[in-house]
């Protein structure tokens, strides 16, 4: 099947460099030139001061697209985040929030994007009440299936059910890789291991993990609780015994984190991708540490990028740097030097 995979970044990955003055808006852009890629994710309320007012002048608007021609980069997906709890005494109640989202798509929509990411937190009836409205801007909104959910899972089916009674082409997932992680992420290892955590201890962490992955993922159910859901998942997949043994070899707080945190990665068949491809606007290329040769140490990249060749996929694959959380505490994180080696790794699983 022919397929129109496109390399994209998504500026959340400079954060290190933007906040420490290093790169402004402009010098995110050129470096996302820099690397190959041909789109640009991005997040809005974290690279435009004074968000959203600059965005309303048209002033603004022409220094953007000028941005975008400059450098040959298209608008790839627009972040948003439905901010429910903006006072201190309430939630924003239905109609509140659905027009915060309508905000958002009139946002995207200014800045030539056609895809608007939003957070699994999102209320299902929120997303619904702003369809008809996404439909009219023409901006599709994607829900972002970050780990610990899942493609073909009881909690995407609830959002299929919707998406099957509407009818509507305007809704749809954006998945995240981090759902396709074969091993835990040797940067969040090593954290551990600074922190003081016992080799003993992450061995019976990394072990637990691969068996898990050997027998497949116990998926996370439907819920609107979804502090509930978690909870269930984790449990399901065996937390408690892991917690119990790491805690029986005298695992101690680097120990424990490292063991809490193992159950923020997960491993998905990416025969999932070739399920779902109808429904799948847009990729996060979720990585944590590319090497000088180019290979992931937890995301299984050759595999997930043959399922959207295999699937026909017409979409970008946008690289997402998570890995500067694990090190920035203890060294300087090189955000720029990990996207090139991403956006390399990409290409050559792509082209390969």
């Amino acid at each position: 099947m022919s397929y129109d995979i496109k390399r994209s970044v998504s500026l959340y990955s400079y954060q290190d460099e933007y906040y420490n003055g290093q790169l402004d808006l402009e010098g995110c852009l050129r470096e996302t030139a820099k690397t190959g890629a041909t789109g640009v994710e991005l997040l809005a309320e974290q690279m435009i001061k004074r968000f959203p007012l600059p965005i309303e002048t048209q002033e603004f608007r022409d220094h953007w697209f000028e941005m975008l021609k400059k450098y040959n980069l298209e608008p790839s997906c627009y972040d948003a985040f439905l901010e429910n709890h903006i006072y201190d005494n309430r939630t924003l109640c239905l109609g509140e929030q659905i027009n915060m989202m309508k905000r958002d798509i009139r946002l995207a929509s200014l800045l030539g994007f056609k895809n608007l990411r939003t957070l699994v937190s999102t209320p299902m009836d929120v997303i619904e009440g702003s369809l008809e409205y996404a439909e009219k801007m023409d901006v599709k909104i994607g829900l972002e299936v970050h780990a610990p959910f899942s493609l073909n899972s009881g909690w995407a089916d609830g959002y299929m059910e919707m998406i099957n009674r509407t009818g509507t082409k305007y809704f749809g997932f954006i998945p995240d890789m981090g759902i396709f992680c074969k091993n835990i992420p040797d940067v969040l290892r090593d954290k551990a291991r600074r922190a003081g955590a016992k080799e003993e201890c992450l061995k019976i962490v990394d072990d637990a993990y691969a068996q898990r992955v050997e027998k497949g993922f116990v998926k996370i159910k439907y819920d609107l609780n979804l502090g509930k859901a978690n909870m269930e998942y984790r449990m399901a997949n065996g937390m408690k015994e892991m917690m119990d043994a790491v805690e029986k070899a005298g695992g101690g707080p680097a120990d424990m984190m490292y063991a809490g945190s193992s159950f923020t990665y997960s491993w998905s068949d990416p025969q999932d991708i070739i399920d779902n491809i109808d429904y799948i606007y847009h990729t996060h290329a979720k990585f944590y540490n590319v090497s000088e040769d180019y290979k992931e140490t937890a995301v299984a990249i050759p595999e997930v990028v043959e399922a959207f060749k295999k699937a026909g996929y017409k979409g970008y694959l946008s690289s997402e740097y998570e890995g500067g959380e694990h090190l920035r505490q203890d060294m300087e994180v090189d955000s720029i030097e990990q996207i090139r080696r991403h956006q390399e790794a990409l290409r050559r699983a792509i082209e390969g």
